[in-house]
C-alpha cells in the first residue's frame, strides 16, 4: 500500500484483544539472538508528495523501451501491443482472479485459458497444450522431466544454441532428478549435428534445441528430428510464438514436445519479466502434462462449458503421485497472449513475423554497410542476427544509449569464444528511419 493503513488506536485495540501490552510482547516467542537489534540505516522520512517525487527521479534513471528505440532481444523482445490487451486484463474479474477451482464460478476464465491452449496448438502444430508455466526455462526444465519419467533415461542433450539461461535453469533443476545436462556444440551459429550424434548414448532421454536459436539463427530440424528419432528419446523444441506464425511447426519435423517463452504475445517487456512459459505435447503424452489443462464438456443441460481436467498436480491428487510439483500458472499473462493472438488472428501473427523477419535483414545490411560490422554466422536468421564489432561492445552501447537506442546483447557475457559478438533483435515497430539512424549512429561510435 502507498500509506500505513492501521493508527496507533487501531493497533493498540488489536493488541488489546490479543491480550499484549505491546508488539515486543506479541513477538516475545522469537529468541533474543535472533531479533534485529540495531537501527535501520534509513534517510529521513518523507511525506508522500516527496516520496512519489523522489521515486519519479528515481525511475526516470531507467532507459525503457518506451523512450528508446529498441534492438535489444536476446529473449525478450519489443513488440507493439494494441489498447484493448491491457483494458482487458485490467478489468477486475479477470485481474482478481486466481485458481479456476470452482468451475461454476469461472467460466470466463476457464474458456479464456481453453482458447489459449487451443492457439498454442495452431501455433506448435502439437494435440495438447497446458495452461502455461512460469516461462520458458521452466517449461524447458518440465519437459526434461516428461522426457526423463517417460523413457526412464537421464539424460538431457542440449544445443548450446539453446537461451543460455535456459540451459542454467536445466543445470540447476536436472540434478534435484537424479538426471544430467550434457551440452552439444555449435558450428556456425547452429546445432553441430556431428557432435550431437557423437553425444546421443542409451541414457539420452531427451534432445532439446531452439528454433529460432539464441543467436536468432533457424536450426534444420528436419535432419535434428530424424536423428533424435533414431536414438529413442524425446525430441524437444523451444520455439518463438511470433516465428511460428511464418515457420513450419515443429511438430511437421517429429517434435514430441513444443514449449517456450510466451512474452512476445501481448505481453510488455517490463524490465525483464513477467513472463509465461507454453507447454503442448502429442497426444500419447498428454496424461503426463505438467500444471492444469481446461477441458470443454457440457453441462447436464446440454450447454457447453470449461473445467479443469486431467490434474495431475500435487494440488489435486498426492505429491508422490503427481507428474509435476509445479503448482500455478501465470494467468493474467496468458489472457494478455489471448486476447493479442484473437486480435491479430493468423494473418496479423504472420504480418508482425514477416515485418520483423524483412526489418532485420534490412538492418543487417546497414549496419555491415555503414559501421564495419561484419556478420558472425552464414546461417540464416528470423527477425535476430550476430555480428562481429570492430568496436568494443560495452562502449558501443553505452553511446547507443546517448543517442536514442537500446543497443543489442553482448554475446561475450555468455560465449567468450565471440568476443566483439553483438546480438541484434528488430521487431515490426522498427522504422526505416530508426534503422537507418541506428546503423549510421553505430558506425559513428568512436569518432
Amino acid at each position: 500500500m502507498r500509506y500505513i493503513p492501521n493508527t496507533e488506536e487501531q493497533r493498540a485495540a488489536m493488541l488489546d484483544v490479543l491480550g499484549f501490552s505491546d508488539e515486543e510482547e506479541l513477538f516475545g516467542d522469537i529468541p533474543e539472538s535472533l531479533l534485529f537489534s540495531r537501527s535501520l540505516k534509513l534517510p529521513p522520512a518523507m511525506s508522500e508528495m516527496e516520496m512519489l517525487t523522489h521515486l519519479g527521479a528515481l525511475a526516470a534513471s531507467n532507459a525503457h523501451a518506451g523512450e528508446k528505440a529498441c534492438f535489444l532481444g536476446a529473449g525478450m523482445y519489443d513488440h507493439f501491443i494494441p489498447a484493448v490487451v491491457n483494458h482487458m486484463a485490467l478489468r477486475q474479474e479477470f485481474y482478481t482472479s486466481y485458481t479456476p477451482y470452482q468451475p461454476e464460478l469461472s467460466q470466463g476464465t476457464l474458456q479464456a485459458i481453453f482458447e489459449f491452449q487451443s492457439m498454442i496448438c495452431a501455433l506448435t502444430g502439437m494435440d495438447v497444450s497446458n495452461a502455461s508455466m512460469y516461462d520458458g526455462a521452466s517449461a524447458a526444465a518440465e519437459a526434461a522431466f516428461l522426457a526423463g519419467g517417460t523413457t526412464k533415461r537421464s539424460d538431457v542433450l542440449v544445443s548450446r544454441s539453446v537461451h543460455p539461461e535456459t540451459r542454467r535453469v536445466l543445470a540447476t533443476y536436472l540434478p534435484l532428478r537424479g538426471m544430467r545436462l550434457v551440452e552439444c556444440d555449435i558450428e556456425d551459429g547452429v546445432t553441430n549435428l556431428g557432435d550431437l550424434k557423437e553425444k546421443i548414448s542409451g541414457e539420452t532421454a531427451a534432445i532439446l534445441v531452439q528454433q529460432p536459436n539464441f543467436f536468432g539463427c533457424l536450426e534444420d530440424l528436419a535432419s535434428l528430428g530424424a536423428v533424435v528419432k533414431e536414438s529413442g528419446a524425446l525430441f524437444v523444441v523451444s520455439a518463438n510464438p511470433i516465428a511460428l506464425a511464418l515457420l513450419e511447426p515443429p511438430s511437421s519435423f517429429g517434435a514430441d514436445i513444443v514449449v517456450g517463452e510466451g512474452q512476445p504475445l501481448g505481453n510488455p517487456l517490463s524490465f525483464g519479466g513477467p513472463g509465461f512459459g507454453f507447454f503442448a505435447v502429442r497426444e500419447k503424452y498428454m496424461r503426463k502434462l505438467p500444471g492444469r489443462v481446461v477441458g470443454k464438456t457440457t453441462d447436464r443441460e446440454g450447454k457447453p462449458c470449461f473445467v479443469l481436467t486431467l490434474q495431475a498436480r500435487e494440488q489435486h491428487i498426492r505429491r508422490e503421485k503427481a507428474t509435476s510439483n509445479i503448482c500455478s500458472n501465470q494467468n493474467l499473462n496468458v489472457l494478455m497472449a489471448t486476447v493479442y493472438m484473437s486480435l491479430l488472428g493468423p494473418q496479423g501473427l504472420r504480418e508482425v513475423a514477416e515485418q520483423s523477419l524483412q526489418k532485420a535483414h534490412v538492418a543487417r545490411e546497414s549496419l555491415c554497410a555503414e559501421g564495419g560490422f561484419s556478420p558472425l554466422f552464414g546461417a540464416p536468421f528470423f527477425n535476430e542476427f550476430a555480428l562481429k564489432s570492430p568496436k568494443p561492445v560495452e562502449r558501443l552501447n553505452r553511446h547507443l544509449l546517448t543517442e536514442g537506442f537500446l543497443g543489442g546483447y553482448d554475446l561475450s557475457l555468455a560465449y567468450p569464444e565471440y568476443p566483439g559478438g553483438w546480438l541484434v533483435a528488430v521487431t515490426e515497430k522498427r522504422t526505416r528511419e530508426e534503422i537507418e539512424r541506428f546503423a549510421v549512429c553505430a558506425g559513428r561510435c568512436g569518432e
